[in-house]
């Protein structure tokens, strides 16, 4: 070989060599394809995840599904996420919605993203080998004010275990996700304002439409899924026109459905959603849709507190046509099959919802004849305040989560669909030590697999004991919930059959140290908050918590009450 050749062959091998540099800095280090890192390639682009070789499960994390919703993009419907190019790093959670921290001190405090207006993301959990799997989309609740698809608690891979895909999602919050102006409804092509964050849950239903089936799963078999105001969410879901089409089924766990606020008119005796936001507006001195976009956020949840107001879905016509239950009455809802249920125990953990009980039966008696009148009589026949403290608590739970379950098990029973209605009982010596029995959301690590030396959960949460029996209830509650998503029929093995509930034959899961199969739950609480609540309804009255023994003054307005939480 002459050198002129020698010199010329380095030459190329050295170009060569610079080529891969360069490919390899570009991508960097961590987007190399390889076992522990997968990519795919969905509508907008390529994504890499992690896959985790103990557990079989792949997991892409932080997708976006619309543009960051800040500057002009503030206080408008979701716009899709844009393509991108290259490969986006999908191996950790998108930045939670702004919100206030929770209190140190509350049960549902922990850890999860830190907080930004650019928060439209969601997460992807599928086994090994995915294809074509039933999907369901987990809805975090948080009063429509916290929480996120981060929270270590929503951890999907248990789920995904069980051979479906898993979708957690992150959905506009508070002001930035449920504030109507006037301005704001004005500068919209529809005129409304107000559901931005219900927008959002109806977009990433639409990504997981057109996107789902790159990740694994089936698009013609979506179950939404939510607890608390993620329940509320779903509700809201099955209730708005926009949402009908996609998904197959839904799951609704300690959700409440009141009267909500319209948005430009005073019905049920509620002001407009407009006005309230107006009012907040005022005290914040931003006026136009201008000056509410370039305001701080901080400075707008400040003046949100000093006005009372607080996030709820409104009904605008579009989004939301008429009342929720007014919805359901009149069958518009969506025809999904359909489990619901609650929480023995939903107010213990939430005393702001619980008024200074009285004392003794007698001042008991007195005070429920003041707040009921002439249907007094009937509220004491169920609640008749031998324990006052219980009874204002069953109230307010059977007035709320309570009614709303065995209400919507009914709608969907009487529409012709399943429909599955649980009472979750069950609770732990560390709960009962704190008065926290069955506290409101206390199902959540049974149903996503907490239960372990393992679990995952916040510091306040009361830890289930590492016992057989609290992993298989765990077990039970997944493969119920698991098999109703892929089939429409929950089932688990080893675990009683899950009965219907008709109109005919009420039966429900009773879920204590194990599950067992009950009819006829609460026939006569039931009965007396639908009469209620129907009374108010044929009245032009509204409703909040004062079907149950109301959490407010004997005085106060119908229009009283804040949501649910977490």
């Amino acid at each position: 070989m002459t050198r002129t050749m020698f010199v010329c062959r380095r030459g190329r091998e050295r170009l060569m060599l610079a080529f891969l540099l360069l490919a390899f800095v570009m991508a960097g280090p961590a987007f190399g394809a390889s076992e522990a890192r997968p990519q795919v390639r969905i509508q907008a682009g390529t994504l890499q995840g992690s896959f985790d070789a103990s557990s079989k499960v792949t997991a892409y994390k932080g997708i976006p599904y619309a543009k960051a919703p800040i500057g002009e993009l503030r206080w408008r419907p979701p716009v899709p996420a844009p393509a991108w190019q290259g490969v986006k790093n999908a191996r950790k959670f998108g930045h939670s919605c702004l919100q206030p921290p929770y209190p140190p001190n509350s049960v549902y405090a922990g850890e999860m993203a830190s907080p930004s207006e650019d928060c439209l993301t969601l997460n992807v959990w599928a086994p090994s080998g995915a294809r074509n799997l039933p999907v369901m989309v987990w809805i975090h609740g948080g009063a429509l004010l916290r929480g996120g698809s981060s929270e270590p608690m929503y951890d999907g891979t248990k789920l995904a275990q069980q051979g479906i895909v898993v979708v957690s999602i992150n959905y506009r919050l508070g002001l930035l996700g449920f504030f109507a102006h006037p301005a704001l409804s004005a500068e919209s092509p529809q005129g409304v304002s107000g559901n931005y964050g219900l927008l959002d849950q109806i977009e990433a239903l639409r990504w997981v439409r057109d996107n789902i089936a790159d990740l694994g799963g089936d698009p013609a078999q979506v179950t939404i899924a939510g607890e608390s105001a993620g329940g509320l969410s779903v509700v809201a879901l099955l209730a708005s026109p926009l949402a009908h089409g996609l998904y197959t089924k839904a799951i609704v766990q300690s959700a409440y459905i009141q009267s909500q606020r319209a948005l430009s008119d005073d019905v049920l005796g509620l002001r407009s959603a407009e006005a309230e936001g107006a009012a907040l507006a005022q005290a914040a001195r931003a006026l136009t849709a201008e000056d509410l976009r370039k305001a701080d956020p901080v400075t707008l949840f400040k003046a949100g507190v000093a006005s009372s107001w607080r996030p709820e879905p409104v009904i605008d016509g579009m989004v939301l046509k008429r009342q929720l239950a007014e919805t359901f009455a009149r069958g518009e809802q969506a025809k999904v099959a359909v489990i619901a249920g609650f929480n023995e125990g939903e107010i213990r953990s939430l005393p702001y919802f619980m008024p200074p009980w009285p004392e003794t039966r007698a001042a008991y008696e007195a005070d429920v004849r003041r707040r009921f009148g002439d249907q007094a009589p009937a509220f004491l026949a169920v609640y008749p305040g031998t324990d006052p403290k219980a009874d204002v608590m069953a109230s307010i739970r059977d007035g709320s989560c309570g009614w709303t379950a065995q209400s919507l098990a009914l709608r969907q029973a009487q529409a012709g669909q399943l429909a599955y209605l649980y009472y979750f009982r069950h609770s732990t010596p560390a709960q009962r030590e704190r008065d926290l029995a069955a506290f409101h959301a206390s199902e959540l690590p049974y149903f996503f697999g907490q239960v372990g030396p393992s679990a995952v959960l916040g510091p306040n949460w009361p830890r289930p004991p590492l016992t057989r029996a609290e992993s298989q209830l765990s077990e039970a509650m997944m493969s119920y919930w698991v098999t109703f998503v892929r089939s429409g029929t929950p089932t688990a093995p080893g675990a009683p059959d899950w009965p219907r509930y008709t109109a005919e034959d009420r039966g429900y899961l009773d879920i204590d140290e194990q599950p067992s199969a009950a009819r006829d739950l609460q026939t006569e609480e039931f009965a007396l908050a639908d009469k209620l609540i129907e009374t108010r309804r044929r009245q032009g009255r509204g409703w909040r918590l004062d079907i149950g023994f109301s959490a407010f003054s004997v005085d106060a307005p119908a229009s009283g009450g804040q949501p649910l939480t977490p």
